[in-house]
């Protein structure tokens, strides 16, 4: 009996490590093409990369059957920081909120302020009662959203953060099933400490001359150490503010982290919810499905409001991050993604599908590159080794689905 419990082990290691060729196919295709690869092809745990795909096939009845397979370093307990993927989440609740509050009047198209007011909130907030990328001249729900997965907008997602505020946001995930997260503070915004991000500005949403919901400041202290999450001190020194540097571990402790199957699991949830059980399920409306997966797949010069001058591989990873800035992007092809880049750690959650081929899958995976071992120096080797790893192996995942009969 042990050694049939001690064998099943192994067989369990084997899969979650990537090492058995026959069963997962990225091991396959990595070392198939490993010498055209750049280095985090051979170097995977220098990298701490890690990738989950998931092949997608709809069966005749209309279900959906999920293989998902890993690849990448061989401890997932080490902690990354997922930098703006953290917005993907904060999207997904702002409308389930909505959908909860339950409020006549409340849509994600109804204006929505933040700081104004008789009590105007504590420094270092600030208010918001325009926006002039917005059609309207105002923001919204709807607006923030589409900033957020169009050019992955700092200022949208800390209004959306401080909408929700992060007691919301983490039971919200905790209560689909997703759990070992921790979305903590505001992101690419200065002056803020971990005292000061607890504290969120007044929020009003105004329909005409009405006021459907509002709810004035507060102070949500939600922390969750993440006891079995290990490496929260990275690297041998930082660089402050000020530039000074500093030789200790640069402390990540109080700051934001999803790990890549939970931002795999909460992108299924958006795209193919119909494959996760229902009590784990978003509490969102088919118009905010169509919302989230629009915004999550246009390029930035399909977007009417609001409006951007930006390359088609701008936030996409995933085949076309090492491409050149005039590259367009098939129409064909549809990357519903998330990506964060931060303190030389790059991110991308995608789902693909391809007209083509008529193939869809999933693609989530994090690499860092931080040779010196320094964080806040800026010097980080994103477009030498990291873009390279997602256009790399996401044309090469994209080869082999194109392949499958």
């Amino acid at each position: 009996m042990k050694g049939s419990v001690a064998f099943l082990l192994f067989l369990l290691s084997v899969m979650l490590h990537g090492q058995s060729g026959q069963s997962n196919p990225l091991n396959t295709i990595i070392s198939r093409q490993a010498s055209s690869f750049g280095p985090w092809a051979s170097e995977p745990d220098k990298y701490e990369i890690q990738v989950l795909y998931t092949e997608i096939d709809r069966q005749p009845d209309g279900s959906v059957r999920l293989k998902t397979h890993r690849w990448g370093a061989r401890d997932t307990s080490q902690y990354f920081y997922p930098a703006s993927t953290v917005k993907m989440p904060a999207a997904i609740l702002a409308l389930q909120q909505l959908n909860e509050l339950g409020v006549q009047g409340l849509s994600p198209q109804t204006l929505l302020f933040h700081g104004t007011g008789t009590a105007p909130a504590s420094a270092p907030q600030t208010p918001a009662a325009a926006d002039t990328t917005s059609v309207s001249g105002y923001p919204s729900l709807e607006q923030y959203i589409r900033k957020i997965f169009l050019v992955s907008d700092n200022d949208a997602y800390n209004r959306l953060f401080e909408f929700l505020g992060p007691t919301y946001m983490n039971h919200a995930l905790h209560r689909a099933g997703i759990h070992g997260g921790r979305l903590q503070h505001r992101v690419g915004v200065g002056g803020f400490n971990t005292e000061t991000h607890a504290w969120l500005n007044p929020v009003k949403f105004v329909d005409g001359i009405n006021v459907p919901y509002q709810i004035g400041e507060r102070h949500d202290r939600y922390y969750d150490p993440l006891p079995n999450l290990k490496g929260q001190f990275r690297g041998k020194g930082y660089t402050t503010n000020d530039g000074e540097l500093i030789n200790e571990p640069f402390d990540f402790s109080h700051k934001n982290y999803l790990s890549v199957r939970n931002l795999h699991d909460i992108l299924l949830r958006v795209v193919l919810p119909e494959a996760v059980p229902e009590q784990q399920r978003f509490t969102l409306t088919d118009a905010d499905y169509a919302l989230l997966r629009q915004a999550m797949s246009e390029r930035p010069r399909e977007s009417a409001s609001p409006v951007y001058d930006k390359p088609d591989n701008y936030v996409k990873f995933w085949l076309y991050g090492d491409q050149p800035e005039a590259t367009k992007i098939p129409d064909g092809l549809r990357i519903y993604n998330k990506v964060g880049w931060a303190y030389g750690y790059l991110t991308d959650a995608a789902y693909i599908t391809d007209a083509e081929s008529g193939r869809e899958f999933m693609l989530v995976g994090t690499i860092h590159v931080n040779n010196n071992r320094i964080f806040n120096d800026g010097e980080y080797e994103y477009l030498e080794t990291g873009m390279p790893f997602f256009g790399e192996l996401g044309r090469a995942v994209l080869a082999f689905e194109r392949g499958k009969r």
